[in-house]
């Protein structure tokens, strides 16, 4: 699984592959035609409040805060299933690029996701696939 992170301003190559917008909000000034993206996953963003609080205490001791807390969030039903459609769109040798409107570069929700795509060394256990899985082992067990 290839997976690449981008600024969403940055100009479009045909390296990126999959251009995938994970931001809650269309970034300003920028047209659906000059962003050149494929799908924009909403449910992928972190809530506005987290969005807000993170923006608000930009030190690197909210940086941790941020990644647990937006890590809990996709834990939610239709965060879970947001994931999920990520990883669907991720599978196979097809490159996908996540698109990101902050100015941050190595802090943003787009490289937590990132990490969760490519494997984090301590995934929580109840995001993405792992979860879905357990589930079905569970069931199993019981049998």
């Amino acid at each position: 699984m290839r997976v690449a992170v981008k600024r969403v301003y940055e100009v479009a190559s045909p390296s990126d592959g999959v251009r995938v917008l994970v931001d809650r909000l269309w970034p300003r000034g920028l047209t659906k035609e000059a962003a050149g993206l494929k799908f924009w996953l909403r449910d992928l963003a972190p809530s506005n409040e987290l969005r807000q609080w993170f923006h608000a205490n930009p030190n690197p001791e909210a940086w941790c805060m941020f990644r647990k807390r937006y890590l809990k969030e996709l834990a939610s039903e239709k965060g879970s299933a947001a994931v999920e459609k990520l990883h669907r769109l991720a599978e196979g040798k097809r490159r996908v690029t996540l698109l990101y409107a902050s100015r941050n570069v190595d802090r943003n929700n787009a490289t937590v996701l990132k990490e969760l795509l490519e494997g984090m060394k301590k995934p929580p256990s109840n995001v993405g696939r792992a979860a879905l899985g357990r589930g079905r082992i569970r069931k199993a067990k019981r049998q």
